[in-house]
């Protein structure tokens, strides 16, 4: 029987895996850097006194039996937001954000990371705002790929999750190998 030493086997999984890692690494470089990035701003984003993240403002009442109705809430939104950016902006609502504790209503707006805040009671405009920090989350999540490209079921943020969560679990086993792997070899050796 040829039984290869141990040694000679546990050098051979290092070699192995620290290929992986760095051909994974290399091939992925740009994509962990932009995780990584976006990842900072969006952890920092309340502290970045209002550039990434704008501060919510509030209205004068958080009492909804003295609200508008939603409806007259967006008319006085997408008027505005077209004043205060451009008559030919296009005003669809890509979502509604209701902070009844704050009296205030968001209107955030699905072209170019527009947002509005209102006073939930009078319809009066309390801030308009450019959304960074909702742009940085699609970069960070791969779906501005899927804005920019037009697909229907975010197909392309599906793919890169996936693999980026592959890559980064592959990574965590790898590099634990690669740190645990020499200490138990010197273990064996003695």
């Amino acid at each position: 029987m040829n039984e290869k030493n141990p040694r000679q086997n546990q050098a051979k999984v290092i070699r192995i895996f620290r290929k992986i890692h760095r051909t994974i690494g290399a091939f992925l470089f740009i994509f962990f850097f932009v995780v990584s990035v976006t990842g900072l701003l969006l952890g920092w984003k309340k502290q970045s006194g209002g550039y990434l993240l704008a501060k919510s403002q509030s209205g004068s009442s958080t009492d909804f039996s003295k609200w508008l109705p939603i409806d007259s809430l967006h008319k006085i939104a997408c008027k505005s937001i077209k004043v205060a950016v451009s008559p030919d902006y296009s005003a669809e609502v890509s979502r509604v954000d209701i902070r009844k504790d704050k009296g205030m209503v968001k209107f955030i707006f699905k072209d170019n990371y527009w947002g509005i805040q209102l006073d939930g009671a009078t319809g009066r405009v309390l801030q308009i705002e450019k959304r960074r920090s909702d742009f940085i989350e699609n970069l960070h999540d791969g779906s501005f790929f899927d804005s920019y490209f037009d697909t229907s079921k975010e197909q392309i943020k599906l793919i890169y999750t996936s693999i980026m969560g592959l890559a980064l679990l592959t990574f965590t086993l790898t590099g634990f190998w690669l740190w645990y792997g020499p200490i138990r070899m010197r273990k064996n050796n003695k």
